[in-house]
């Protein structure tokens, strides 16, 4: 098992820890609510995208390709971003405001995603309770150069450290709006449609995690869409609450949600790969 690849990460990374939380799930969808303040954004994914129709099949997508780039070895991740990056190749887009038709793989657009999906991933985990300290946030923000460099970014101008993604918000936020097409992607987030017989669940359960994933977003983001902020301090408590009870869920069941990348790699690396946060250093 020594000599086995064990990624681009690898078990003595933060990211092979804080990508085994349950609380990845909802920074995944906050993740979505902020990448749709991006007009050109969430433009290219409305004229891209059949995800009002099949939300379940991109967001096992999404978490395929995120599971091969945290937990897949060096050429599964390299195939896995060769394969976006040819996507995003040849789909095209118009500008909501100006009509302008422009790539899917412009990189201001490649980097206003990524950024906006680390800082979900970072934020809502570490404030659900996950426990880093300022250096190991500083650490996993830089390991994900790594999977910008495979959707097609150059490294060196992706954010490395908490303070530097801090400071792409700040230098991008005057672009941000709430468009109609923001608008659609709230109200499908809020009240996906499902089949009859999972309306129950939808306002029991996904009301709850949409609730709770809108409620961790930036203050800015809550005055662009227009509903009141709530305080911050109730948020982390929400988050603590939430991380506390998905936790007590026993590892080896959340696992084997599909796509079972961990249990891939745990497969692959032997026993002593098993993400289990308190080893981080």
């Amino acid at each position: 098992m020594t000599d086995a690849d064990p990624g681009y990460f690898g078990p003595d990374s933060v990211t092979w820890q804080l990508h085994s939380d349950p609380m990845m799930w909802i920074a995944g969808v906050r993740a979505l609510y902020l990448q749709a303040l991006h007009p050109r954004a969430v433009r290219g994914v409305m004229q891209n995208s059949d995800f009002r129709q099949d939300a379940w099949g991109r967001l096992m997508r999404t978490a395929n390709f995120v599971g091969t780039l945290s937990y897949g070895t060096k050429e599964a991740a390299e195939q896995a971003g060769a394969r976006v990056r040819r996507i995003h190749a040849r789909l095209k887009a118009d500008d909501p405001e100006t009509g302008e038709r422009f790539g899917i793989d412009d990189p201001e657009l490649l980097l206003w995603v990524h950024c906006a999906e680390i800082d979900s991933y970072l934020g809502v985990v570490r404030r659900s309770g996950f426990r880093l300290d300022d250096a190991q946030a500083d650490r996993y923000v830089g390991e994900h150069r790594v999977d910008a460099r495979l959707v097609g970014l150059d490294p060196a101008g992706v954010p490395g450290t908490v303070a530097e993604l801090a400071a792409y918000f700040d230098s991008v936020r005057s672009r941000l709006a709430v468009t109609s097409d923001a608008r659609a992607v709230d109200d499908f987030l809020r009240r996906p449609p499902v089949r009859p017989l999972l309306v129950p669940a939808r306002a029991l359960v996904w009301r709850r995690v949409a609730a709770l994933a809108y409620a961790s977003l930036p203050p800015y983001a809550h005055e662009l869409y227009g509903r009141p902020a709530p305080a911050a301090g109730t948020v982390d408590r929400r988050l603590t609450l939430a991380g506390t009870a998905l936790r007590r869920i026993p590892p080896t069941v959340r696992w084997q949600l599909p796509p079972r990348h961990i249990l891939k790699a745990v497969a692959r690396l032997g026993p002593q790969a098993r993400p289990a946060p308190y080893t981080l250093r």
